[in-house]
């Protein structure tokens, strides 16, 4: 199984980033998964345990965001908000910040991590 995510920020841009993410996926590395849908999206459907902040509503929610203390997997519902979502908060100061692409291919490999642990 192979779980490819896109780094969002520069200095991300290391080659081996993407292993290094799956290995704390893997090894059950803390991180939050945020849902930059719309919530009538988001209500629809979603990946257990995200949070939603609406694109649009991002910006207000930096100043808590830099308080996380995890890795950041943005989605949406192809990764084109996700990766504008990674782009604003770059931005902002945020390194460690990934396009996690389409909340539904994320949560069928998340899922497969499960199963495979």
């Amino acid at each position: 199984m192979v779980l490819y995510f896109v780094p969002c920020y520069s200095v991300c841009l290391k080659q081996n980033n993407k292993k290094q993410i799956m290995e704390g996926l893997q090894n059950d590395k803390e991180f939050m998964i945020i849902d930059v849908r719309t919530l009538g999206e988001y209500e629809r459907g979603h990946i257990e345990g995200s949070i939603n902040i609406p694109l649009n509503e991002l910006e207000a929610s930096v100043d808590e965001l830099k308080k996380v203390e995890k890795d950041l997997i943005l989605c949406c519902a192809s990764g084109m908000r996700s990766g504008q979502a990674c782009t604003i908060l770059a931005q902002y100061g945020l390194k460690n910040v990934y396009n996690g692409g389409s909340w539904s291919i994320l949560q069928f490999q998340l899922n497969d991590i499960k199963l495979e642990k």
